[in-house]
């Protein structure tokens, strides 16, 4: 899988995020939901030329919100907290 498809965007603006970031040293994303553990690594090492040291996924349910007087359910998504190497950052992050 190419790199650029794999990861969609950064998730930087949750509370859990940012603790995962300045304390361990993990950075979270969303990324495609059909890509491994593997192709997750693969993405990042080379999109931001660090070095990960694990990936845990997890998928997210889509939820139940109002759509007008109906409802309707946003779509899932799968998300990846990646561990990078000890002294290693992702300058994406650390400009917010």
């Amino acid at each position: 899988m190419v790199p650029e498809r794999v990861i969609k965007r950064p998730i930087i603006l949750s509370e859990k995020a940012t603790r995962l970031r300045t304390r361990h040293n993990k950075y979270v994303f969303e990324v495609d939901r059909e890509a491994t553990k593997g192709d997750v690594r693969r993405a990042v090492e080379t999109l931001f030329k660090v070095s990960v040291t694990a990936v845990h996924t997890l998928n997210v349910r889509g939820r139940m919100r109002r759509m007008g007087r109906g409802h309707a359910k946003t779509q899932n998504w799968k998300k990846a907290i990646v561990t990078l190497a000890p002294g290693e950052k992702i300058s994406v992050f650390e400009g917010s």
